[in-house]
């Protein structure tokens, strides 16, 4: 208790010390103290204008205590190296400024008129109280205009053409709203369109509207123009209409020498070898890093095609994938040939680093047992001259070991791991064409590793090797990840008699601790399709923020197929085998969605579901150990530790066996968490879990984990508490106290945890490096 007694006396404290908001308020000056925007129209929504404001009260924590500005008020009048921390930490407070208002309301009124309400009043109450000022916006945006007519008046008739024939994308259509912005994003929609259809030097400038609404009440007659070009007469010194043309790419250049730093360098500069590939010219410099045929494969610009933004979005996306390439710039040169506009084109590539090494030391310490662990991590981004990636990671561990569980553990722990992979920056498949190669954009990687560990009980040995697939579509939107085969062998070739004993002992009343130390194969294959609009490279988005996360995984299908084509003959239990080793078979669906509502610039509220559902079925009784479910844990429901939670009703008690029990075949997820930035890079977080595992089958060793449709809900535990962020913008560290709110393993008294007499029982604390969802 006395852990909630200094939590609260420090709250109470800090919310006493920050109504002291006006100390460095002069006289006659007023603190900002709260804005607010309300408007009588249901469909124009306040907080969409709470953006042209253009001046915000000091930021709140939790949208009820100014911690920033009670820092800054925390500093003396003195020139003190205290005092100038206090300030640079804290934020100034924000004095009330009529001008900023005014420009506000107009700014309102602005928004409101281009959204289409001509006739919007924006008029603002002001209300001073103890040096505090409010300030109220009252927007009555009124009755809005409507697009009556559509006109286009568009002279070239090829472009007319382009522009008419699909209707469907139209973004003006009779009846909506004359909002400015929506005429603004037809203009870059038609400007977008005519460029990927060859008309280079066209722009959004081209187009104007005229509207008409002097004709009818709150009815507008809209016309598109198209404008022709202007262009100077050579026999005349006036400006004469010229047509928007249609440009052909007449040569593609590589020069993959090229300095960007040097903006007054000659594209031919330091050219030290010629080739000429495919219709393609290329222009060497010191090392030919990358191959003619890679060059070309990932250029979707080709002599005599039509120019595309497209095109040169997509050559673009290519070369930056390829981790050897550190810099790409394209440029067209127009050409006129015989009366027929051409464009040559350039793409300027920057050699990276083709090689890094780093290293990484962690210590340990396991309920006391002291350890360390050495990493070493060497990649090759350009193996065979195609951007290759070649990765080499090796991996020591030791731990000294302490304690006697049936006399098996009283040594020391080592661990050795290697992993060696290479991936190619292209989709690599048998009797797959070029074109469809080009198409995916796809990441190729194969994969080995081995792993080999040595404790006083048993030595073993986890091998395998992959084969899969990473691809982006639609504007990096959409993410996939297939592992075509994915091989798990693992291999006990030493264990002691006591181990083997004990193992034996509970093996009918835990098959899965000694399911986890038998020899067992895994040949499974996988999808996973991520959706966000948080896209890679984008720090920031307009609005709240989506995630999407679904997967699915099958094992063990072929090799029971195979077996039974070939009437293999099963084990004593019913089992078929590969090279004397059970196989697993199983199938696996899992389903995340997080949603970040952005408040304000320094409020969020995120929210996250997520189930999963793992089925063992033909080969297999259950579904291995590393591939079942845990709750608890810094990303799940932080009331418990890792693996502390479930299934079900489950209550663990014995410290070796449960961390083999506390899994499950059946998960459930339910997140929200308010954050709020404070000062320099610390944010705070409130968050609330809810969540269990729970298996599909009855086990012995799990009673009460069982998945039951009428009572499962009774069996969702809760957790509640605090955070802090580190917020280093390329990572955040994150610091967790779960506190229990509702334990479904109670029996005998009341699952609510409302008074917290053992608080090492009741609450965790949890370190990680990013957000939990």
């Amino acid at each position: 208790m006395r852990y909630f007694r200094f939590l609260f006396c420090l709250f109470g404290l800090l919310l006493v010390a920050s109504c002291n908001t006006t100390r460095h308020v002069g006289e006659g000056q007023y603190l900002l103290n709260k804005v607010s925007v309300t408007s009588d129209n249901k469909n124009v929504k306040s907080s969409e204008l709470k953006s042209y404001v253009r001046q915000e009260p000091n930021h709140k924590t939790f949208g009820l205590v100014g911690l920033p500005l009670f820092f800054y008020n925390l500093s003396g009048d003195k020139d003190t190296r205290w005092n100038r921390w206090l300030r640079k930490v804290g934020t100034p407070p924000v004095i009330y400024d009529p001008d900023l208002t005014e420009k506000s309301r107009l700014e309102i009124t602005k928004a409101l008129r281009n959204r289409g309400y001509e006739n919007a009043v924006v008029t603002v109450d002001t209300i001073a109280r103890k040096k505090k000022m409010k300030v109220r916006y009252q927007v009555k945006p009124g009755k809005p205009y409507h697009i009556e007519n559509i006109t286009y008046n568009i002279p070239n008739d090829s472009i007319a053409r382009i522009i008419l024939a699909d209707t469907s994308a139209f973004l003006l259509k009779k009846g909506a709203i004359f909002d400015r912005n929506l005429l603004e994003q037809e203009r870059q929609r038609i400007s977008t369109l005519l460029r990927n259809r060859g008309y280079y030097a066209f722009n959004k400038e081209y187009i104007t509207y005229t509207a008409d609404t002097t004709s009818r009440n709150y009815e507008v007659d809209l016309e598109l123009n198209l404008m022709p070009p202007l262009l100077q007469d050579t026999t005349r010194s006036d400006m004469v209409f010229s047509k928007h043309e249609v440009y052909h790419i007449r040569n593609v250049y590589f020069m993959t020498d090229y300095n960007p730093m040097n903006i007054e360098q000659d594209l031919r500069f330091n050219v030290k070898d010629t080739v000429d590939y495919k219709g393609f010219r290329i222009f060497y410099g010191n090392k030919k890093y990358l191959t003619p045929a890679t060059l070309v494969e990932n250029c979707y610009i080709r002599p005599g095609m039509r120019y595309s933004n497209r095109a040169v979005d997509n050559t673009f996306s290519a070369f930056g994938r390829l981790r050897v390439v550190k810099y790409v710039n394209i440029q067209f040169h127009p050409l006129n040939i015989d009366g027929d506009p051409v464009l040559d084109c350039y793409i300027l590539l920057t050699e990276g680093k083709p090689q890094t090494i780093s290293v990484d030391v962690e210590g340990t310490n396991s309920a006391g047992d002291l350890g360390f662990a050495l990493g070493l991590t060497h990649q090759h981004r350009n193996l065979f001259h195609g951007s290759e990636t070649f990765t080499t990671k090796l991996r020591a561990a030791y731990e000294s070991l302490s304690g006697d569980l049936g006399g098996l553990l009283n040594d020391n722990y080592l661990e050795l791991g290697a992993e060696v992979g290479i991936s190619f920056p292209k989709f690599l498949f048998p009797f797959v064409s070029p074109t469809v190669r080009r198409r995916m954009r796809a990441t190729t990687e194969f994969t080995l590793n081995f792993n080999y560990q040595q404790r006083p009980e048993y030595t073993r040995v986890i091998a395998g090797g992959g084969w899969n697939y990473k691809w982006y579509s639609h504007n990096n939107m959409y993410r996939h990840h297939l592992d075509l085969v994915d091989i798990s062998y693992i291999y006990l070739p030493k264990t002691t008699e006591r181990f083997i004993s004990n193992l034996d002992s509970i093996a009918s009343s835990n098959p899965l601790l000694r399911y986890s130390y038998e020899n067992h194969f895994i040949m499974r294959s996988s999808y996973v399709f991520y959706q966000s609009n948080l896209r890679p490279g984008v720090k920031k988005v307009s609005g709240n923020i989506y995630t999407l996360r679904a997967a699915g995984e099958i094992a063990g299908n072929l090799l029971y197929g195979i077996s039974k084509l070939t009437r293999h003959e099963p084990g004593e239990y019913g089992e078929y085998s590969i090279l004397g080793i059970r196989y697993a078979q199983y199938a696996k669906a899992d389903l995340d969605y997080a949603y970040t509502i952005l408040l304000n610039e320094r409020n969020s509220l995120a929210l996250h579901v997520g189930a999963g559902i793992a089925v063992p079925y033909g080969n297999s009784e259950m579904v291995p150990f590393e591939k079942r479910y845990f709750s608890g844990g810094a990303n799940s429901v932080r009331g418990w530790s890792v693996r502390g939670l479930g299934p079900g009703r489950y209550r663990g008690t014995n410290p070796m066996t449960d961390f083999m029990n506390q899994c499950g075949d059946i998960r459930l997820d339910m997140n929200a968490e308010y954050r709020s930035k404070l000062i320099w890079k610390l944010e705070l977080a409130a968050f609330l879990d809810a969540g269990n595992i729970w298996t599909i089958r009855n086990y012995p060793s799990q009673p009460g984990g069982k998945f039951q449709l009428k009572s499962f809900y009774k069996e969702i535990a809760m957790a509640y508490g605090l955070g802090m962020r580190l917020d280093f913008n390329y990572f955040i560290l994150r610091l967790d106290l779960g506190m229990k709110l509702y334990d479904p393993s109670v029996v005998n008294k009341s699952k609510w945890v409302i008074s917290y007499q053992n608080f090492n029982r009741d609450a965790t604390l949890h370190f990680a490096v990013g957000y939990p969802f």
